[in-house]
């Protein structure tokens, strides 16, 4: 590896060769740059502390910069562990094929095999709905379906056994559309399988084998750690640290609880690249099942919103101008994470923040990494074009209904009109969101953006399913037009 290193015109820095395939001296020069670069960009958007972890040339380095919690001042360390969001699903989606590939999993059988009493609303989606839906996110079981079903061992069993009322967001099969609640329904069928809690599954057949010994998925267990505290505030200014550490119940485990260093997150994926093997050679999944999770099931209508181009079972698929790869993003309550993974470039990059305008840290480092490490051109973040386009916006207006949200589409003060509000059992809990909408295409539409996932500008898609039922997309989640 060259050690010739340069800043360019924009503070950023190039140089000759890889990272990480010389000697330590140049292998630290490389780190010093990114390290700077981290704490640079922390700074500017706002964001508290940061971990970094990059997979290249089958190593693994870690980065940390800031703090875990402004009130304590406790610095963010390589060993601090992030609440990790919706990283979760990536956990619970390798362990299901782990199962699979144990021949104690069918991906195409009813969830009925292995849960006899799983019932919906929809009596016909009960009995069809299989676990390969529910990893590709096409079950059309709703995404927000909150219910705390308390912290003994069996909350997965009371909060799936809960969902007997719950509406589908679209037909069962019909539509790719952001499921939480697929992946708790998935965790309960690992216990029942298993014989075993989610939690402990977890640890016995995947973080034990792995090696990990900073994952964990359980608020107790990570007292024995540095952990991250997460902030909220305005974008554009310095966030203030939350009113609560987690907000999740146990029962969110398989979809959104799960902590770790981001270390730990980049030797998850270092196990996907080596074709479901540990660093210490023990095998994890077959490799046929590897490849099952990152073969596309479904296009993805909303390619904004996290910037996915489809859904594998249980990974987020991306296609960089022909290089493709596999990933996901996740939050909680002001922690948010990102993991981005190119198998043809052997790399995997891993950032964990706890508040502020993280996606724009993640935009501006992932661009630079990924481009340095595996040749890819991440695309530009979303917004309008600078040029206004002209659409008819008449065949769209309308109201559009989910499980829990109402979207009325409107024309106000001749100019494309918003309403999101919460409806039913969650209608009190956010405001309704109300904003103008700005043409991207004739089915695509820009909205003031408010949070670590839409910054500036917020995706609103227009499509259809098969029947031709207009839906419109916020934040991946698919309502059917009703009116």
């Amino acid at each position: 590896m060259s050690e010739n290193v340069s800043w360019d015109e924009r503070g950023n820095w190039r140089a000759e060769g890889e990272w990480g395939t010389s000697d330590s001296g140049g292998e630290r020069l490389y780190l010093d740059r990114w390290q700077a670069k981290l704490d640079r960009l922390r700074q500017t958007h706002h964001v508290p502390g940061a971990s970094l972890a990059v997979l290249t040339h089958d190593k693994v380095h870690e980065l940390a910069s800031g703090v875990l919690h402004t009130g304590t001042g406790v610095e963010a360390t390589t060993d601090s562990v992030f609440q990790l969001g919706s990283l979760a699903k990536t956990y619970t989606a390798t362990l299901a094929m782990q199962l699979v590939d144990a021949g104690k999993l069918d991906l195409d059988a009813p969830v009925r095999a292995v849960l006899p009493d799983f019932t919906v609303a929809d009596e016909e989606a009960s009995r069809t709905i299989t676990p390969r839906r529910l990893l590709s996110h096409t079950s059309g079981l709703t995404c927000d379906f909150t219910f705390d079903s308390g912290r003994g061992d069996d909350c997965l069993e009371l909060y799936v056994d809960a969902t007997k009322g719950v509406a589908l967001d679209c037909p069962s099969g019909s539509a790719c559309s952001y499921s939480s609640l697929g992946f708790n329904v998935l965790g309960r069928m690992i216990e029942v399988i298993t014989g075993s809690t989610w939690d402990q599954a977890l640890k016995d057949l995947l973080l034990a084998p792995l090696g990990v010994t900073s994952t964990m998925t359980l608020p107790e267990e990570a007292l024995r750690f540095r952990a991250a505290m997460g902030h909220l505030g305005e974008y554009g200014q310095d966030p203030v640290p939350a009113p609560a550490w987690d907000l999740m119940p146990r029962s969110a485990g398989p979809y959104g609880r799960v902590l770790a260093t981001a270390g730990d997150v980049a030797r998850l994926a270092q196990m996907h690249l080596a074709g479901g093997t540990a660093p210490d050679g023990t095998r994890l999944l077959t490799p046929g099942s590897v490849i099952a999770m990152q073969t596309r099931e479904v296009d993805s209508p909303d390619k904004w919103t996290v910037h996915a181009d489809g859904w594998g079972l249980g990974w987020t698929l991306y296609d960089w101008n022909g290089i493709t790869g596999f990933g996901h993003d996740g939050a909680s309550i002001g922690q948010y994470g990102f993991l981005r993974v190119v198998p043809s470039a052997g790399v995997a990059l891993v950032l964990l923040t706890n508040g502020g305008d993280a996606r724009r840290l993640y935009e501006e480092l992932f661009a630079e990494l990924l481009g340095e490490l595996a040749g890819v051109k991440m695309p530009a973040p979303f917004e309008p074009p600078a040029e206004p386009v002209e659409v008819d916006f008449a065949p769209l207006t309308g109201t559009y209904e989910r499980e829990g949200v109402l979207i009325t589409v409107s024309e106000k003060d001749g100019k494309p009109h918003l309403v999101y509000e919460f409806v039913g059992g969650m209608k009190d809990f956010s405001p309704p969101l109300e904003m103008d909408l700005v043409a991207v295409t004739d089915k695509v539409f820009a909205g003031a953006g408010s949070g670590a996932y839409s910054a500036d500008w917020m995706p609103v898609v227009f499509s259809e399913l098969q029947d031709g039922t207009g839906v419109c997309y916020i934040g991946m989640r698919c309502a059917p037009k009703v009116s």
